[in-house]
């Protein structure tokens, strides 16, 4: 070991060692930075069938796979093109977000706020049987999906949101989707992408499709009130947990924004939208009139077969009519 160092850096100086450190920590952040920016995006997607073309590549000329490196070579030519010509947003959004903070929801207490006046308009929209989307932007940039719409920026709070969900001739926004971005209310009247998931379930309407739709091609996290059935669900990473009440709800959403950094987003998706069901389902127990206490046995019972809900094909009443 001690032979391989000094063949390695037996003639550098320190300067030297210094400036190979340098290069090594640049490249290091250069590499943070892109995976930071795509992360959520369908972008990361394509970066992984990238990798895989290259390795590809490499495996066929080891094995003398002559048609196949020949097809391979060239592609890899083209690549740095195919590369700009793809990912030409995600390109412009890294350079507009060096040294930024792309996500605002860190626990303070204008986010706090935030999330106490989004939980009480979908609790007030749900019980007036309103439809709405609201749509959290988290770090990937929602302005590649999201079409049409009326730029807002304005404070988030209860009366704003309920008066542009409210039906009226006057108010052309009412059917689409709000985002939020950077704590405000940045747009209103939005149109979302449909899910493109083929096990979505026919009860599901427009809406509910929308906010399935966007989460699965980001990492926002949408709510959705049902005009039908009056009841708020929360959907994240295309997976949806329905008919929350406002602590549960509450309780999911922290757990999503402020939760373990060193977790994956997906795995802090699961949690979250598993314990809003069960949440849920303890919350409809106390409202039947029996005890929301449970026995150890039943409790660990009932956590073990809820789990976070996926559109299912269970047939229930009608959903709300497309918006």
């Amino acid at each position: 070991m001690t032979g391989l160092l000094d063949d390695l850096f037996g003639d550098a100086s320190a300067m030297d060692l210094v400036i190979a450190g340098l290069d090594i920590l640049i490249v290091y952040y250069l590499i943070y930075r892109v995976l930071l920016t795509i992360k959520g995006t369908r972008a990361a997607q394509m970066v992984i069938g990238i990798v895989l073309i290259g390795v590809g590549f490499f495996a066929a000329e080891r094995l003398e796979m002559t048609t196949v490196s020949w097809i391979l070579d060239n592609f890899i030519n083209y690549l740095i093109i195919i590369v700009i010509v793809v990912f030409q947003q995600d390109i412009r959004r890294a350079l507009m977000r060096i040294g930024q903070n792309v996500n605002p929801f860190t626990r303070t207490h204008e986010a706090a706020q935030v999330l106490d006046q989004v939980i009480a308009a979908t609790e007030h929209l749900a019980k007036a049987r309103i439809g709405a989307i609201v749509v959290f932007e988290r770090e990937a940039d929602l302005a590649d999906f999201v079409d049409h719409g009326e730029v807002i920026d304005a404070r988030v709070t209860k009366q704003m949101l309920v008066s542009l969900f409210v039906p009226s001739r006057d108010n052309e926004l009412h059917d689409g989707a709000i985002i939020i971005r950077n704590l405000r209310i940045h747009r209103a009247g939005a149109v979302l992408p449909l899910s493109r998931a083929l096990n979505v379930a026919k009860e599901f309407g427009t809406r509910h499709r929308a906010a399935l739709g966007i989460t699965e091609e980001t990492d926002a996290v949408a709510l959705v009130v049902s005009e039908e059935r009056g009841e708020v669900s929360l959907c994240f990473k295309g997976s949806i947990a329905r008919d929350l009440e406002a602590e549960t709800l509450r309780s999911a959403l922290e757990d999503l924004f402020y939760g373990d950094k060193d977790v994956s987003s997906k795995r802090r998706a699961d949690e979250a939208l598993a314990a809003a069901e069960i949440g849920r389902a303890v919350a409809a127990l106390a409202g039947a009139g029996q005890p929301a206490a449970e026995e150890p046995g039943k409790r660990a019972e009932t956590t073990m077969t809820l789990r976070t809900q996926r559109p299912s094909t269970t047939p229930r009443p009608a959903e709300d009519a497309p918006s």
